[in-house]
């Protein structure tokens, strides 16, 4: 059965699992943060937020509490004092890095591209 036919049989937004799978981990932060934890794992809030320096404490906080929920991410917690809190991927994380693996590397090797080609799109030859 071709793609095309099987998502038809998905057509309501609700049933359909690309739709709804893919809209758990389809963010910026969040496809570089599965990236990130995929390369050196566990990791601690500081050492995330160290390499994503752009991300603020809330995004960075909603993006792991998401990809949490959905499995993507462990979250182990250390009865310590001072509290100490590692991520880590799942086994179902790390069977979706082979997945994301090309559009990380396709993103890297296009970007200058695709940054040139901005505001391109209504001027003609």
């Amino acid at each position: 059965m071709e793609v095309k036919e099987k998502l038809k049989k998905y057509s309501d937004a609700e049933h359909c699992p690309v739709r709804n799978v893919i809209s758990h981990f389809s963010s910026k932060w969040s496809i570089l943060l599965l990236h990130i934890l995929a390369e050196e794992s566990p990791m601690r809030f500081g050492e995330i937020s160290r390499v994503l320096e752009d991300i603020s404490p809330k995004v960075l906080t909603s993006t792991l509490k998401n990809l949490e929920s959905v499995g993507l991410v462990c979250r182990k917690v250390y009865a310590e004092v001072p509290p100490r809190v590692e991520y880590s991927l799942t086994p179902s994380g790390r069977t979706l890095i082979p997945a994301l693996a090309p559009l990380v590397q396709w993103s890297i090797d296009n970007f200058a591209s695709i940054v040139g080609n901005r505001g391109q799109s209504g001027k003609r030859s």
